[in-house]
């Protein structure tokens, strides 16, 4: 058991690269940012939740390829795919809920008050 964790890195698991701002720069900021845009227009054509997880996989190749042709990692690899998808999908989410918590309350306001930034409430009578 200790040799497994002396062994298991938490860098090598998340990104291929020498450096953690290549990992930041392509997967957080411009993978992310186009997976909240994707969630945002997702919940704003009323699209059902699901789809985030189908475009975050197909936006998760599109951060593997810049990953592959500006940086020289791996394109083929299902481990460093999954973790690229992965950070695309739960910023889709986050995306998805702030667009739809929006909506909720704006479209639907005799209804719904806000509870936050990605939460609504039924207001009390």
């Amino acid at each position: 058991m200790t040799e497994i964790a002396a062994t298991f890195s938490i860098p090598e698991f998340l990104y291929e690269e020498g450096s953690f701002g290549v990992f930041v720069l392509v997967t957080l900021i411009l993978g992310g940012g186009a997976a909240t845009l994707a969630g945002r227009a997702i919940a704003g054509t009323w699209r059902p939740w699901w789809q985030v997880v189908a475009y975050g996989f197909v936006l998760g190749g599109a951060v593997r390829f810049i990953h592959f042709s500006l940086y020289g990692g791996t394109f083929l690899s299902a481990h460093y795919y999954f973790v690229d998808a992965i950070f695309c999908i739960l910023f889709g989410f986050l995306g998805f809920r702030a667009a739809r918590a929006s909506q909720m309350i704006t479209q639907y306001r005799w209804l719904n008050e806000s509870e936050g930034p990605m939460r609504w409430r039924r207001k009390v009578a």
